[in-house]
């Protein structure tokens, strides 16, 4: 057998098992490759918050608004920076213990960093509308904004997906 021929069995006997495209294990939800493009997503998200909450205490009017919202801005801030961290996380780790040993464990660990990095930047994007529209509009409305953008991060990140899950529609 000549290093070519080794070289191809290695590489299929690496690979899953294909079915129309599909791998034929039910619980692969794709390879590494498709894993990291989807932080390509969230991360954005996560940098732009926490670029604007940066910016916040040096504005002129942080000094004079209310200790209960100086509470949230440091709630919003530590969250935002923590989703910024879990998220980034996976493909940092990637990176450092390349080559895999064991791919199916490592996105495992990767898919539990992201989903605990999405709740944490779910609760940054809630708290921050709420602190953004207490400013200008009052607490109630900033607080029933927070409430309606809680219900649509909930529908649209974790009831839908797993509704369509168990469905059988996705």
């Amino acid at each position: 057998m000549t290093t070519a021929e080794e070289s191809t069995q290695v590489q299929c006997a690496d690979a899953p098992a294909l079915r129309d495209g599909n791998a034929d294990e039910p619980d692969d939800d794709g390879d590494l490759t498709d894993m990291l493009g989807e932080l390509r997503v969230l991360l954005p998200t996560a940098q732009l918050l926490s670029a604007f909450l940066i910016t916040v205490p040096f504005a002129a009017g942080f000094a004079a608004i209310v200790t209960a919202e100086k509470g949230i801005f440091l709630a919003t801030f530590l969250l935002s920076v923590a989703s910024l961290v879990l998220l980034s996380a996976p493909a940092v780790q990637h990176r450092l213990i390349r080559p895999l040993t064991n791919r199916a464990r490592f996105k495992r660990l990767a898919t539990r960093q992201i989903v605990v990095g999405s709740l944490t930047l779910a609760l940054a994007l809630v708290l921050a509308t709420q602190f953004v529209l207490s400013a200008v509009f009052g607490h109630a409305v900033g607080n029933v904004a927070a409430g309606l953008m809680a219900t649509l991060i909930v529908v649209l990140w974790w009831v839908l997906p797993k509704v369509w899950r168990v469905g059988g529609r996705l």
